[in-house]
């Protein structure tokens, strides 16, 4: 393992800013990975992005599969990672991209996931302080310090995160589910006690 910033294995790009409302168009030739894009999950939904008509804006803000996108701004300041080919798309600011420079010795999957973490959350924290606005500026995050242990280790971190994160949403489903029996069945038992006390 060994420590490094940001900036050291990653670029970090600010999100194309717009001077007005986007205009969606149906026929658009450009695509926009919004906030309103990342998932809980920590993941971009490509699926359903808004198209606008744009001419050439400039490579520095397109987005590509592996891409790494920071919420700069608001209470939770975590990424998202686009899984899949988002096409002719760019970044709209707020956002941040992050896009690995060292893919032979760290994987963004592993990134997206310390970016989450304690260690990094307690530094980002740390840059919001005295400040009126709940924002990390693009300069701050190159500097965030990161850990980087082996590529095989990463890859079982990434592996075991994923594990863990389906073996929650599993058990708040069957949870919500044996709320909404137990609860059928305290309805059920109001309903004979009432029956029972008119018969």
């Amino acid at each position: 393992m060994y420590a490094t910033i940001i900036k050291e294995i990653a670029t970090v790009q600010t999100g194309y800013s717009f001077r007005s409302k986007l205009e969606a168009s149906e026929n658009g030739n450009i695509a926009v990975i919004q906030m309103k894009d990342l998932l809980d999950d920590n993941s971009v939904d490509c699926s359903g992005l808004t198209k606008i008509d744009m001419q050439d804006p400039k490579e520095q803000h397109f987005a590509l599969k592996g891409d790494l996108l920071f919420r700069s701004r608001g209470q939770v300041n975590t990424s998202a990672i686009i899984h899949e080919n988002p096409g002719k798309a760019i970044i709209a600011a707020p956002l941040l991209r992050i896009r690995i420079t060292d893919p032979e010795n760290v994987l963004p999957e592993y990134l997206n996931w310390y970016i989450s973490q304690a260690d990094a959350q307690r530094y980002l924290t740390s840059m919001q302080a005295g400040t009126s606005v709940n924002m990390i500026r693009s300069k701050q995050l190159r500097e965030m310090p990161v850990h980087i242990p082996s590529l095989k280790i990463q890859k079982n971190i990434v592996e075991l995160a994923a594990l863990s994160a389906r073996e929650q949403t599993i058990l708040s489903a069957l949870a919500e589910k044996r709320e909404r029996y137990i609860s059928t069945l305290l309805m059920q038992l109001a309903k004979e006690d009432q029956y029972d006390e008119t018969s």
